[in-house]
């Protein structure tokens, strides 16, 4: 297995009642997020975002006609300590690239990465998600919306 890049995308899946959808890592269990994903090599982060949403929920946004927005947020974060053997020797900042979806929540979500999930209010989700990105992208959303 080669290095992962140090550039990923976040996306954001909302519902049409406002609920955030949540998802609990298999390897951190203690850690809950939004969808996220490594941009392949020759890959746009808009591709990475439907792709990484398809591969850990089930959900095809294109196929559904869903529409996939781009926020234009980006994000550089420190790599979590653990998880930075996965990447090339001395890379320790990520560059996110930040993505939001409305869904029927009634879609069936299909894990293949995660534990389980939830959908939740904005505030809750918040309070759920790890990552300082994920809890920010969460308030920009919501508030963007008022």
């Amino acid at each position: 297995m080669g290095y992962k890049r140090p550039e990923s995308v976040l996306v954001l899946i909302y519902d049409p009642q406002d609920r955030v959808l949540v998802l609990q890592r298999k390897d951190d269990p203690d850690f809950w997020q939004s969808v996220t994903g490594t941009i392949e090599l020759e890959e746009l982060p808009i591709e990475t975002a439907a792709r990484e949403v398809h591969e850990e929920t089930g959900i095809d946004i294109i196929g559904s006609g869903y529409e996939l927005v781009d926020t234009r947020v980006i994000n550089q974060f420190e790599i979590r300590p653990q998880w930075r053997y996965k990447y090339p020797p001395g890379e320790f900042t990520n560059t996110e690239y930040v993505f939001t979806v409305c869904v029927d929540s009634t879609t069936p979500i299909v894990l293949t990465e995660h534990l389980t999930h939830c959908w939740l209010s904005p505030a809750e989700a918040q309070q759920k998600v790890w990552s300082q990105s994920n809890k920010e992208a969460i308030e920009n959303h919501f508030l963007n919306l008022c």
